[in-house]
């Protein structure tokens, strides 16, 4: 479906230049973020109660196309579980080529953006690499007028918590795997524009019903059952992943990062800011919907941890069956009930 390789080319060349900066604030920044991700997850771990035994390891600091060309890999790795390997039909690799470039394309915006990601199949060994993008962090933390060390201490809270959710709970990183498989499987083998079509009337009626409450978008109310229950699972896993780090970054406090009041306010700000043009690019590829993922599933965290205390949220990671729902996550008092 994507050529891979074309794809990290295309970003890595396409993705814009980072900040000029002196050289020793460069090499200031690069060290501090590596360093600190040990720092953090030792925070992280005494807050959440996870990650006990596992080696504290650093992350791996890169520019915005090591970003790009590390992206392409991980989502080569991660599509390539769902879809045949073969050569295809002779108009395979043209096809592949196009969507690379668009992708290259997408991963470019991306890459000027992303301030660290952890990527559970990243790496050389394809068992999970932490990055940290080491311009866009310089570049935010301009931007906002907020202490260097505080706000890459604070990034790495965020990133060391989702290299904790999938190395401390061994089973997610398979079953995010699997979910992924068995949507874009499920998207490869539908009927095409038919199948579309022929759910039009009954997809037009959903859709005056939630437009009130702006719960559904049209690419989920053109999906079939099948692949808007898998969408519904992969969507609220993917808030609470969110939510949570969300939640940790903050919660770690003020002893830990003094400035972090002041770091989230302006944050916040940003994240609402950019013309015209960017914001229309935001919406169009799902980072605004990303955003208010943060927003709902960190309000789910803290409902849930305020009732019930941090190891009775934990128990989300007991298994896939106690993942809180979609309606669990905007309602977390029913999965508090279901759960306690």
């Amino acid at each position: 479906m994507v050529d891979w390789s074309v794809a990290a080319s295309a970003g890595a060349y396409l993705v814009r230049g980072g900040p000029v900066v002196p050289r020793e604030e460069a090499e200031r920044a690069v060290t501090e973020l590596r360093d600190l991700t040990v720092d953090a997850e030792r925070h992280v771990r005494a807050l959440t109660g996870l990650g006990e035994g596992l080696p504290l390891l650093p992350g791996d600091v890169v520019d915005r196309p090591g970003w790009v060309r590390a992206a392409a890999a991980g989502l080569d790795e991660l599509t390539s579980r769902a879809l045949p390997s073969g050569p295809g039909g002779p108009l395979t690799p043209l096809v592949a080529g196009g969507a690379g470039l668009q992708t290259g394309v997408v991963l470019a915006f991306l890459g000027a953006r992303v301030l660290g990601q952890y990527d559970p199949f990243g790496g050389e060994d394809k068992q999970g690499r932490l990055l940290l993008v080491a311009p866009n962090v310089v570049t935010a933390q301009r931007a906002m007028g907020v202490s260097g060390r505080d706000f890459r201490l604070w990034v790495c809270l965020h990133e060391c918590t989702h290299r904790l959710q999938f190395t401390a709970v061994p089973w997610l990183r398979d079953y995010f795997a699997d979910e992924v498989a068995t949507l874009v499987g499920g998207l490869a083998d539908s009927d095409g524009l038919g199948t579309v079509l022929s759910r039009l009337p009954e997809t037009l009626k959903e859709a005056r019903r939630a437009k009130s409450d702006g719960s559904m978008g049209l690419a989920e109310l053109l999906q079939s059952p099948q692949q808007r229950a898998v969408f519904d699972k992969l969507l609220a896993l993917s808030t609470l992943l969110e939510g949570h780090a969300d939640y940790v970054m903050d919660a770690v406090g003020p002893d830990v990062v003094p400035s972090v009041a002041t770091i989230r306010r302006r944050f916040t700000a940003r994240r609402k800011g950019g013309g015209l043009l960017d914001r229309l690019l935001r919406s169009l590829l799902g980072v605004d919907a990303k955003i208010r993922q943060y927003a709902l599933g960190a309000k789910f965290t803290k409902h849930v941890v305020d009732e019930v205390g941090m190891e009775g949220f934990n128990a989300v990671w007991t298994s896939p069956a106690t993942l809180p729902t979609r309606a669990e996550i905007r309602d977390p008092q029913a999965w508090v009930r279901r759960m306690h």
